[in-house]
């Protein structure tokens, strides 16, 4: 695997940024879950429940485009970092640990969905990281079926990095956002402010050998991802006792944007036709990354 970087960048843009003008279906308008979360294009019928988790710097109507993708498979629940966006005022808890529990929290009354309360997560790098540790975080009967981590290594690679391995300007040049906001200073200047305290708080982060979690995992990797290599995505079989699958689909770094809805056949298949991804030939353990 090639190294990665402790964060990856997105924009406090894709909360100011214009989604795709033709949704794949007619939805009601966004609402908000009180301070942490969003669901982009609610779903009258109650569908599969997704939490999707942006990436560092990210905000979540950068998943609209995907909700409206989704619809009427799954109904997407995006957590809404603070710190940026309608969340400008809101502190960011002081270390990774306080920021999953936080989530937990928030996340805890909504762990149900229609379809006999099934729900899944989606996370993008940073977000990956913190879709798995809110998992683990939750009671093991309220876990969700499945955890689906893109665009990022599994939680050991993280352990011990620091926010100098690589700088917000670079992680928003990799990730091929600088291009939307290099041209406006003020929303520049947004996203970096965001990215940067994204960036501190991953630093925090210290991975402790555990017992795999029960529900299903299945990793992606971009096949134009700068940030990581494709070959490294089978550390996370070990973080699972069920289900394991991984894979390469089209894309970078970030797979879900303001302008792209990301893995959406990958996802429907796995939510819509309730597979799971193929087992693995593996055997979890505690000490494995």
């Amino acid at each position: 695997m090639t190294t990665a970087p402790t964060a990856t960048a997105a924009t406090t843009a894709t909360a100011l940024t214009a989604a795709p003008s033709a949704p794949a279906a007619r939805t009601a308008r966004p609402r908000t879950e009180g301070d942490w979360l969003l669901v982009p294009a609610p779903q009258p019928h109650r569908p599969v429940r997704l939490f999707c988790f942006p990436h560092a710097g990210g905000d979540a109507p950068a998943f609209t485009p995907l909700a409206r993708a989704l619809a009427p498979v799954a109904e997407v629940w995006s957590v809404r970092p603070p710190a940026r966006g309608g969340r400008g005022r809101h502190p960011m808890p002081p270390d990774f640990a306080a920021l999953t529990a936080a989530v937990a929290e928030a996340l805890t009354p909504h762990l149900t969905g229609g379809d006999g309360g099934r729900f899944a997560f989606y996370g993008q790098s940073l977000g990956a990281l913190l879709a798995y540790e809110v998992a683990r975080a939750l009671p093991a009967d309220r876990r969700p079926e499945l955890v689906v981590v893109a665009g990022a290594p599994c939680p050991a690679e993280w352990a011990g990095r620091t926010s100098r391995d690589l700088d917000a300007p670079a992680l928003l040049r990799l990730t091929g956002l600088e291009e939307v906001v290099g041209s406006d200073p003020g929303l520049a200047e947004l996203a970096l402010a965001a990215i940067r305290t994204d960036l501190a708080v991953s630093a925090t982060y210290r991975h402790r050998p555990h017992a795999p979690i029960g529900s299903a995992i299945h990793a992606l990797a971009g096949a134009d991802d700068p940030m990581l290599a494709t070959t490294g995505l089978t550390g996370w079989a070990d973080h699972t006792r069920g289900a394991f699958g991984h894979g390469v689909v089209p894309g970078g770094h970030l797979l879900a944007t303001v302008d792209r809805p990301g893995p959406v056949a990958l996802l429907t298949a796995l939510l819509a036709d309730r597979q799971a991804p193929a087992p693995s030939h593996h055997t979890p353990t505690e000490q494995s990354c």
